[in-house]
């Protein structure tokens, strides 16, 4: 039988349902600093890459036509915390606090790798069902998608407004904020804004760059970035004097502080460290929690 849908109440936003039961602090906080970008935490993590390489070469025996890469594991590892660690997966908007109605991650995707190569937005909508082998292909459908040469709907919506007058796009745009404000924009404009999801994930790795922080925006929902650097060999002095080379990959994520405290962040960076070391795990359902 189908799961009946559940009512939204007063109060109550298309993408998201009002927090009532708040602590006094996290009621506070949102009407004190109402701000997104007035609000962010950056935090920098280094996760061995042994374990996750070894995982992909078994992936990648049973698929060669879109071969698992390391930014497949940690899109499909930021869906996991996002699923397990519901508050990550809130926003604060017009001063009040709201839990996502669904995990969706976004990205950008390069059609071309040259100066005016044309760049395409990608989202992925979660299930709690899902593992790591339909995220995958989820991935190959949208990324196949974006090098196309289809339009998605906001660029498309950007395009029309920004061939207004100046004023008239100006007025428009300060239009659209208030509705922002209030959950109210239309659907069609904002179905493929990255800014409209739980995350945006930007893998600098694919550039030969290094790790870096990428910050909020006040426009939107999303209340945290995760910039992936490039993969590179590092050396670690072991306790007998000897040094270990080890290959690395930086992770550098930029949050919004009213979310959730200091404790409930570290320990989800801790089960991130846990499924980075023990990638299988991403092959469980992501609503299955993991002892950590």
């Amino acid at each position: 039988m189908a799961k009946k849908k559940e009512r939204r109440r007063f109060g109550d936003r298309r993408d998201g349902k009002l927090i009532r039961d708040l602590d006094p602090m996290h009621v506070i906080c949102p009407i004190l600093y109402p701000n997104r970008c007035d609000n962010e935490a950056y935090f920098l993590e280094k996760f061995d890459m042994a374990p996750i390489r070894a995982y992909l070469d078994k992936l990648n025996k049973e698929e060669t036509e879109f071969p698992y890469t390391p930014f497949h594991v940690l899109v499909t590892a930021a869906i996991k915390i996002l699923t397990v660690r519901p508050k990550l997966n809130r926003f604060v908007a017009n001063k009040l606090m709201y839990q996502r109605n669904e995990v969706c991650v976004s990205f950008v995707v390069k059609k071309l790798f040259t100066d005016s190569g044309a760049e395409a937005l990608a989202i992925i909508h979660a299930d709690p069902k899902d593992d790591i082998r339909t995220i995958h292909r989820k991935l190959y459908k949208q990324i196949s998608s974006s090098r196309s040469d289809k339009v998605d709907k906001s660029s498309e919506s950007m395009d029309i407004v920004s061939r207004m007058p100046r004023r008239l796009t100006r007025a428009f745009c300060e239009f659209i904020c208030f509705l922002d404000r209030i959950g109210k924009c239309p659907k069609g404009l904002i179905e493929t804004d990255p800014y409209y999801t739980s995350m945006v994930l930007s893998n600098l790795g694919s550039l030969k760059l290094n790790v870096g922080y990428h910050h909020l925006t006040n426009w939107g929902t999303c209340s945290m970035f995760c910039v992936m650097g490039e993969i590179k060999n590092q050396n670690f002095l072991k306790e007998d004097g000897t040094v270990e080379t080890k290959e690395m990959v930086s992770l550098g994520l930029t949050v919004d502080e009213r979310l959730a405290d200091g404790y409930y962040y570290a320990k989800s960076l801790r089960l991130l460290q846990k499924i980075f070391e023990n990638p299988e795990l991403l092959e469980l359902p992501m609503d299955e929690e993991i002892e950590f």
